[in-house]
């Protein structure tokens, strides 16, 4: 599928989609939104993908929802919703964006490569890992705007940081540098500005090796106990481990080339 506003590029096991409106520091337009919403299909639907990069284009991550279409609705520009759907949707397009993320079952890797403030850094969160350059910054931003957080922040951010670290950075909007970025944990790794793509795509590289099967059934049973009790953690860990071992063919793999003593090699099969 063609896209205008992100590209979506596949390097063998793993997807690299960028946010494509450097202009406006990748700003969350609708049709930036929508272009995401498909190419997020596409990487799901697609077995042959089994990780998935996510960067921005230009100077910038992704700076949060585009401030034109805002301002463009305070003026009464746009049109009020049309549907009962559309009327019924508690969520809003913020709430539906979080959920996207949380939902896509194979590994995202953010790799941020400047600005990521607001709902942009709402989508670095939702990631599984960040890979940051020097050049990497985060700003909540809501408070700025007369807004309490949204798109999943008040979600990810405490449980990547810490209550009161995520209520240091929400309740004064400052904005955090890669060091400080890193010493928080909101940066896993940190790398040369100039290597964070290769370095990005080795790593979702390094995670697609593994049986594609087990890996999406890992990340769900991870997403399912943040805040399970021990009961519901080990029954989440049994159906994990049905769904893992649905792959007959890669487990006989796994047990072939441990006795062959060879570098697996796995097909979700």
């Amino acid at each position: 599928m063609t896209y205008q506003d992100v590209i979506f590029e596949k390097h063998g096991a793993a997807a690299l989609l960028t946010f494509n409106r450097p202009a406006k520091l990748n700003a969350i337009s609708p049709s930036l939104r929508n272009e995401t919403i498909e190419a997020i299909g596409e990487a799901r639907a697609d077995d042959s993908i089994r990780a998935l990069v996510i960067t921005g284009a230009g100077r910038g991550f992704c700076s949060g929802a585009d401030l034109s279409v805002a301002q463009s609705g305070i003026r009464g520009t746009l049109p009020p919703p049309a549907t009962q759907e559309e009327r019924l949707d508690e969520d809003g397009w913020m709430g539906r964006w979080a959920k996207m993320w949380q939902a896509f079952d194979k590994p995202i890797v953010a790799a941020v490569n400047g600005i990521a403030a607001g709902a942009g850094m709402s989508t670095a969160l939702a990631a599984d890992l960040r890979i940051g350059s020097e050049r990497a910054r985060f700003r909540t931003m809501f408070i700025e705007r007369n807004l309490s957080p949204d798109s999943g922040m008040s979600y990810f951010l405490p449980r990547i940081a810490g209550y009161s670290r995520a209520a240091d950075l929400i309740f004064t909007s400052r904005e955090v540098d890669a060091q400080e970025a890193y010493r928080l944990g909101i940066i896993d790794r940190l790398v040369e500005h100039d290597r964070l793509i290769e370095a990005s795509l080795a790593l979702a590289r390094e995670i697609a090796q593994w049986p594609p099967l087990a890996m999406r059934a890992s990340k769900r049973v991870l997403q399912r106990n943040f805040d399970a009790d021990l009961d519901s953690a080990v029954r989440n860990e049994a159906a994990g481990l049905a769904l893992a071992r649905r792959a007959t063919e890669d487990t006989k793999e796994s047990l072939l080339a441990f006795t062959e003593k060879r570098r697996p090699n796995f097909t979700g099969k």
